[in-house]
């Protein structure tokens, strides 16, 4: 398995891209420009440009990201591919416009949906085309791949394996905005599919008060086998105790792919023995590890999306040569990728299906309680 692979190799000297302008980094430290305007000639390797926040409120996670795109260079040893960060936050399209004049093939990033939308038109002019970390499906599409975690297909494992174990009756409580409406829908597409009954779905806007307020019209006692707490494991530590209070002492709790990130959850007493679905964590440790042996500071959770997107191009530059156009048809390969994520691949409709599996809120930790599928069948 070629992720853990390249987690295996030491590493070199560590490269950390400050955010002031576009920074290159190559498999064995920065490329220092020549004297020429814009970047040096490169016939040697595959030009890429990273599209991620280096300053403002985002910064933290696009160095993050930035510095597992360092890792991932260096881990995989790979002499095909050059990365050049762009900072985002002084503006996506003029980050876009220059990384393409700049002889960039592919993009990897932005972070958000407005700055996807915003650089996805200037890529497809350009025929350049963008593996963005958002989790928005609308932007994807028209050379646009989206790799972000989807509430949609946590929802679709969670419940699947759910009815898998007998649970018929769904209850739901989702908060209002996008991410509660395709939970909302995802829910109820799966249920119905399935055989399954939503007996109740109520929505909250995350205060106190409509926590306790969305709980009340949830019918009481043993109405539902299940409910979905379709928010943050913060969210759902304030929201399982007035469940349990509201009389349904039996049902299982059940939660998304944001739960993953919320360790607090494991202490929690009113959340013991919930379901939730999410990508992997088993890669992830290590990567968290020797992130923080080289850069002296704890990756947040997106990062891994940084450093697949690496992967992914430098298995895609065994058949891509310097100067060309990226071979995007091969994106949609049936077979797909393996990261530190797991198994993932694009869809037609340039979605990342992700291979997800189940854990358990245990006491002090969470449990794999139904592995992820370690690919997919042709």
């Amino acid at each position: 398995m070629f992720v853990a692979c390249a987690l295996m190799v030491a590493g070199c000297q560590s490269i950390v891209p400050k955010g002031k302008g576009p920074v290159t980094t190559g498999p064995t430290g920065p490329v220092q420009p020549g004297v020429e305007q814009g970047l040096p000639t490169d016939t040697l390797r595959n030009r890429v440009a990273l599209l991620v926040p280096m300053t403002g409120a985002n910064a933290g996670v696009g160095q993050s990201i930035a510095n597992a795109t360092t890792l991932a260079l260096l881990d995989s040893r790979t002499e095909k591919v050059r990365v050049t960060t762009y900072d985002t936050n002084l503006g996506a399209a003029a980050a876009a416009q220059k990384a393409i004049a700049e002889g960039n093939r592919l993009i990897l990033g932005p972070l958000i949906a407005t700055d996807v939308r915003a650089v996805s038109p200037i890529a497809q002019k350009a025929g350049v085309p963008v593996i963005t970390f958002s989790n928005d499906t609308s932007v994807a599409g028209n050379g646009t791949f989206l790799m972000g975690y989807s509430p949609t297909q946590s929802i679709e494992r969670i419940i699947t394996y759910a009815r898998g174990k007998g649970m018929t009756r769904f209850a739901a409580l989702v908060p209002r905005g996008t991410y509660g409406e395709r939970s909302g829908n995802a829910l109820l597409r799966t249920v119905e599919g399935a055989g399954g009954t939503v007996v109740s779905m109520q929505t909250f806007d995350r205060t106190a008060g409509s926590f306790a307020a969305a709980v009340q019209k949830l019918p009481q006692g043993d109405a539902y086998d299940a409910i979905l707490i379709a928010d943050s494991g913060r969210a759902a530590i304030q929201i399982a105790p007035l469940v349990r209070k509201r009389g349904a002492a039996n049902a299982r709790i059940l939660g998304t792919e944001l739960w993953n990130t919320e360790s607090a959850l494991a202490g929690n007493t009113a959340v013991n023995g919930a379901w939730f679905a999410s990508v992997s964590d088993t890669y992830y440790r290590q990567l968290a590890t020797k992130y923080r042996a080289r850069f002296g500071t704890t990756p947040f959770r997106l990062s891994s999306l940084g450093y697949d997107a690496v992967l992914l191009t430098v298995k895609m530059s065994q058949e891509w040569k310097p100067g060309t156009p990226f071979p995007v048809k091969r994106l949609t390969d049936a077979g797909g990728f393996t990261g530190i994520d797991g198994a993932f691949r694009f869809g037609a409709n340039g979605v990342a299906e992700r291979a997800l599996e189940v854990s358990q809120v245990n006491p002090g930790s969470f449990a794999v309680i139904d592995a992820a599928p370690k690919g997919f069948g042709q």
